[in-house]
């Protein structure tokens, strides 16, 4: 306790030094967590938008289907959708068809990728189809409605309500057409989305390809993103006795959205070292100055019998003391900071006109923030012990002092 209150009174000997240490640190300290928690709430915000529109947290696949996209890799899921329905944490299941094919109208043709959903499940999940209106919705799985991209309509020089041809390959190798309607429209902001995307019923998709019963993918779809660990295993586990299908993560499943948000964490985690870096350096020159300052002082304490090891632990004291002085104002700082860009976040619509594309997945131009307790609290143990290891070089020279001279230093 002595050794406490008299590396207090030592640290507030020079209050505007301290005070400008004090305020460095955690003002840093505040950077670093705020915006590490934006980070985390925008890349929250686009890894369930991508999943949802996309293969799901989780997606099963026919073995060597995301390798190829062949479309003939298919399986019957049998008992496999209700199944995964019942793990805790599991919001939805989509199954999915993928067909490649040509759109045809009167005027224009276009390649396109065919999307066969089940319209109610996928309505509440996906995106896409739940910013439509009932009016624009697809009816049911079996229907000739369609939903389609804004830019393909008019490149095919079509409107709503009007009807189209789409070709595929079948399974026995000849080419069949069916005739769809325009029932609504996506304007998703995404071009290779907008310019080729059609969405219909499941059932009206197995006719033109022949693939009754069958998909492509089983989209899994989690109550929140963090329970992909639990789930994930469950999921793998019921798909052991079929060799045929796999289940992946949408890590694996969305490999551009996955790469650009490590791409984009690492070059943050390298400004962050920057900021930790110049913590250090206040750090250890707040502490060098104060041995300095206090050399006529020290050599005293060793001439009555104090240790240099005595000396070194007093040192470090008043480094703990900083660390953890600037890690509390620090994290109050960042808690109220990520507070209000979590409530208000940043709005980039004065700068940017729509919404925002980011490996593959549009978010909207309001980036948010999202609580991220457990790296809040890393960043402050790290911090401490940042500062401690930077007081190491000030304890050592304490350490060394000679008696006598440090008795004739002014």
């Amino acid at each position: 306790m002595d050794a406490l209150r008299l590396a207090w009174k030592n640290l507030w000997r020079n209050r505007r030094r301290t005070l400008i240490t004090l305020s460095a640190v955690a003002f840093s300290i505040m950077l670093v967590q705020a915006f590490h928690n934006l980070s985390f709430g925008v890349y929250e915000r686009m890894v369930d938008s991508g999943v949802r529109a996309g293969s799901g947290h989780i997606a099963v696949y026919r073995e060597g289907y995301l390798d190829s996209r062949d479309e003939t890799l298919v399986f019957k899921a049998g008992s496999l959708p209700e199944n995964i329905r019942t793990l805790p944490g599991v919001a939805e299941v989509l199954p999915r068809l993928y067909i490649p094919g040509l759109a045809q109208s009167s005027r224009e043709s276009r390649g396109i990728l065919l999307i066969g959903v089940d319209p109610e499940r996928e309505r509440r999940i996906n995106p896409f189809l739940a910013a439509l209106p009932d009016e624009q919705m697809l009816r049911s799985s079996s229907a000739r409605d369609a939903v389609i991209g804004r830019r393909l309509m008019e490149e095919l020089q079509i409107g709503p309500g009007q009807k189209f041809v789409v070709t595929a390959q079948h399974t026995d190798g000849t080419l069949h057409a069916e005739l769809l309607r325009v029932r609504g429209v996506v304007d998703s902001g995404i071009k290779d989305v907008d310019n080729s995307l059609i969405m219909v019923g499941r059932q009206r998709a197995a006719l033109l390809s022949g693939q009754a019963g069958e998909m492509h993918e089983l989209a899994v779809i989690l109550e929140t993103a963090n329970l992909d660990q639990k789930v994930f295993p469950a999921v793998a586990q019921l798909v052991m006795d079929r060799p045929e299908i796999t289940a992946v993560s949408w890590e694996t499943a969305m490999p551009n959205l996955a790469n650009a948000i490590k791409l984009d964490y690492a070059s943050q985690k390298f400004i962050f070292l920057i900021i930790l870096a110049i913590v250090t350096i206040g750090v250890v020159n707040t502490l060098l100055m104060s041995v300095m300052e206090r050399m006529r002082e020290f050599g005293v304490i060793l001439a009555l019998g104090s240790t240099p090891a005595r000396l070194r632990a007093n040192i470090l004291v008043e480094a703990g003391l900083l660390g953890l002085l600037a890690a509390l104002l620090g994290t109050l700082l960042g808690c109220l900071a990520t507070w209000y860009l979590w409530a208000v976040g940043i709005n980039l619509e004065t700068f940017v006109s729509e919404n925002l594309e980011f490996g593959g997945v549009v978010f909207e131009p309001v980036l948010r923030a999202a609580w991220d307790i457990d790296w809040m609290v890393k960043i402050v143990v790290y911090v401490v012990g940042l500062t401690l290891v930077a007081a190491l070089y000030p304890a050592v020279k304490a350490g060394r002092i000679a008696p006598v001279e440090a008795m004739r230093h002014h």
